[in-house]
């Protein structure tokens, strides 16, 4: 092909390249016979089905209220929906919204809480902008700053999440280099963080709130909180929102799904943020889609207001409850007298981090992934990814990606599927021990 019949792609085309998430649905469409206790999908069993259908029916008993669910919404949502999930948040944070200091003007309804941080992303972020991640952090987000061209650090944690020492150390840092004008955002999974389970501790909640502003010397350091699996808590403390220590109401941006409570089918989820973001993010959204899924917006307002939803979350606690305990009782039937291998018990969300040897790599092209593909016909998601690589940095002045993590989830597979699935991953580990 001459070069005058060619392709001339964007920037962000080329920044948006072999994406793990498209290697992972791939391997999975190619290897049907394969467990995966990799794929981040909710329980089949568990979809509400009977909600769903009263609820599209509950909307059908009249002409008007059909014909508006068939209707095109507004770009921020439905009204009816935007006044639920503020009452939704009062329930959830034991405050009122006056006290959250947020109003239905706060609120955007986006296809999913991953539109909404992609729209984020645009609105906020120019290339070599920088967003700080915790290490690790959620794979799919990086996949998104990586596509705006954005640099992105990676701040040490522990078992209470992100380090502040390490963040303010980061921001210090990038001050010193003549670069704190670019650090636009710091995204945290504040509750059963994916990959790793953990979440956040109470005390570093109101802490990144006030590190945020203390080091908005330049321009306004946002807090994106995203908080798609805080739903789903089985045991252990509830604890406050990062949100709900922001007593200005202009620092953290909070975002929600109802895809891992609910049913990802409809792609409902939100964000709250401040006015002025909301109206960028409203610009941005009424030229993507000017306005996401009406029917579904509906369908969700209806199964709220009746309370069938919140009937339903706790049905769904009690079937991950279980599945979280057979991954764990399976991870000590097998895992337990291997050396070097230990694993996170988390209180809540879908994910199960497990960490081998530091000489046993579990990525792609690693020989443990392809003998647990190939042979064991397990499926896991390689740790590697959730940790970022800023290119602007040296080796020495960034967190070193840690190859011997893996990501499991009790999510998709039934008991006896987690079981075997962690049988066979086992044998795949012990051959490398």
């Amino acid at each position: 092909m001459s070069d005058n019949n060619k392709i001339h792609f964007s920037k962000k085309r080329s920044w948006s390249h072999d994406l793990p998430i498209s290697f992972l649905m791939q391997q999975g469409v190619e290897n049907p016979d394969v467990l995966s206790l990799a794929a981040g999908l909710v329980d089949q069993n568990s979809l509400p089905v009977e909600i769903t259908k009263k609820s599209f029916e509950h909307l059908f008993l009249n002409q008007k209220s059909a014909k508006e669910a068939l209707q095109y919404g507004t770009t921020a949502g439905s009204l009816p929906l935007r006044s639920l999930l503020l009452s939704h948040l009062e329930t959830l944070e034991q405050k009122s919204a006056e006290a959250l200091g947020i109003t239905e003007d706060n609120i955007i309804v986006t296809t999913g809480s991953q539109q909404y941080l992609s729209l984020l992303g645009e609105v906020l972020l120019d290339p070599e902008d920088i967003c700080l991640v915790a290490a690790p952090t959620y794979f799919v987000f990086l996949g998104v700053l990586q596509g705006l061209g954005a640099r992105i650090i990676s701040v040490e944690t522990d078992e209470s999440g992100m380090r502040m020492d390490s963040l303010e150390a980061t921001l210090a840092m990038l001050e010193s280099q003549g670069q704190l004008n670019r650090v636009k955002l710091i995204y945290l999974v504040s509750d059963y963080e994916n990959p790793s389970g953990l979440s956040l501790a109470q005390d570093r909640r109101q802490q990144v709130i006030q590190i945020a502003q203390n080091w908005s010397k330049q321009q306004r350091i946002l807090i994106l909180e995203d908080l798609a699996y805080r739903e789903l808590c089985y045991d252990g403390p509830v604890v406050p929102s990062i949100k709900s220590f922001d007593s200005t109401g202009e620092t953290v941006i909070l975002t929600q799904t109802f895809s891992k409570s609910f049913s990802p089918g409809l792609r409902v989820g939100f964000g709250v943020a401040p006015v002025e973001v909301c109206a960028a993010i409203q610009d941005k959204k009424g030229n993507d889609d000017f306005g996401s899924t009406n029917m579904s917006q509906h369908i969700l307002a209806t199964a709220l207001r009746q309370n069938w939803y919140y009937d339903h979350v706790e049905n769904l606690r009690a079937v991950y409850r279980e599945k979280r305990d057979c991954m764990l009782q399976a991870a000590d039937l097998h895992f337990s007298k291997l050396p070097g291998v230990h694993w996170v018990h988390p209180n809540g969300g879908l994910y199960v981090w497990m960490t081998l040897p530091e000489t046993i790599e579990t990525g792609f092209s690693s020989p443990l992934f392809q003998t647990a593909i190939h042979e064991e016909k397990v499926m896991y998601v390689p740790g590697e990814l959730c940790y970022a690589v800023d290119q602007g940095l040296s080796s020495t002045e960034q967190s070193p990606v840690q190859k011997n993590h893996m990501r499991l989830t009790f999510g998709v597979q039934n008991l006896e599927g987690i079981q075997e699935g962690m049988k066979r991953l086992a044998n795949a580990v012990k051959s490398f021990i």
